[in-house]
């Protein structure tokens, strides 16, 4: 099954990779290369498998390595409640949403 963010929670590109931010909690999460490859694999509506094989298409990481990878990339998200499974299918799951204006608005705490 395709992954999708929770309501409240946007992405934004980063130079080092992408930044995920949990407008409910105030708090922010900062993912690096390989992972945010990986999420936006998965946002597109790729599964687990499709972001681990798009994983060793980019990094030199082995399949198993990358597997393990993107299954605790999505156990963390998962527990972080950032998101999980999209029941709704692969086409509607492409819509995440993105980094929101936050007039006067300051980062919460950094976590993953």
């Amino acid at each position: 099954m395709a992954f999708k963010l929770r309501e409240g929670v946007f992405t934004a590109e980063t130079d080092f990779g992408m930044t995920l931010l949990d407008e409910d909690h105030d708090q922010y999460w900062t993912l690096n290369p390989s992972a945010a490859a990986a999420l936006r694999t998965l946002l597109e509506g790729g599964t687990e498998a499709d972001a681990a094989h798009q994983l060793t298409q980019e990094y030199a990481v082995d399949l198993g390595t990358a597997r393990r990878d993107v299954r605790d990339l999505v156990g963390g998200l998962r527990s972080a409640g950032l998101g999980g499974e999209d029941t709704r299918g692969p086409a509607a799951s492409t819509a995440h949403g993105r980094w929101p204006h936050l007039r006067g608005r300051r980062a919460g705490r950094k976590g993953r």
